[in-house]
C-alpha cells in the first residue's frame, strides 16, 4: 500500500488472509479431486481415504449414480481453479478476487452437498466473512495503489 513500506496494512492483511483460505480450499479439495477422477476411471469405484469415501456416497451418487461422479468431480475441479484464481487475485488486493471469491460459493456449496464434503463450508464461511470485511474497507479501490 502507498505509503507503508513492507508493512501489511489492514485491507492487505484482509486479502491476504482470505487468499491464504481460498488457496487452501481449491487445492485441498482440486488435487484429491483430480485422484479420485482417476481413480473411479481406472478403477471403476470410488476411492477411499482412512476408510472415508473421497467424493462419494453423496447426495450426488444416491441421486444420480456413480456415472455422473467423473463428470461432476471435473466440474468442481474447475471451480477449485477458480478459487486458487480468486486466491491470487485477492493476494494482490484485487476487488475482482473478493467479487470471484463470492461468485464462487453458490456453486461450491452445491459440490459441498452434493459430494457430502462437511469440512468446505467452514473455510468458506471464515473465508467470506474476510473478504466481505475487506470489500467494506475497499469500496471503491479497483486495484492495489503503488
Amino acid at each position: 500500500m502507498f505509503g507503508s513500506g513492507n508493512r501489511p496494512g489492514g485491507d492487505e492483511v484482509l486479502a491476504r488472509s482470505a487468499a491464504v483460505l481460498a488457496w487452501s480450499s481449491g487445492l485441498g479439495f482440486g488435487l484429491p479431486g483430480l485422484y479420485a477422477i482417476a481413480h473411479l476411471a481406472r478403477h471403476g469405484e470410488i476411492a477411499t481415504f482412512l476408510g472415508y469415501p473421497t467424493y462419494g456416497h453423496g447426495v450426488f451418487e444416491n441421486r444420480c449414480g456413480i456415472r455422473t461422479t467423473v463428470p461432476l468431480l471435473s466440474a468442481f475441479v474447475v471451480v477449485c481453479a477458480a478459487e486458487c484464481g480468486a486466491g491470487a487475485l485477492l493476494w494482490r488486493q484485487r476487488r475482482a478476487g473478493a467479487a470471484l471469491a463470492l461468485v464462487l460459493l453458490p456453486a461450491e456449496t452445491v459440490f459441498w452437498v452434493g459430494f457430502s464434503l462437511p469440512y468446505g463450508p467452514v473455510a468458506a464461511a471464515a473465508r467470506t466473512a474476510l473478504v466481505l470485511r475487506y470489500r467494506r474497507r475497499v469500496p471503491g479501490r479497483t486495484r492495489k495503489l503503488a
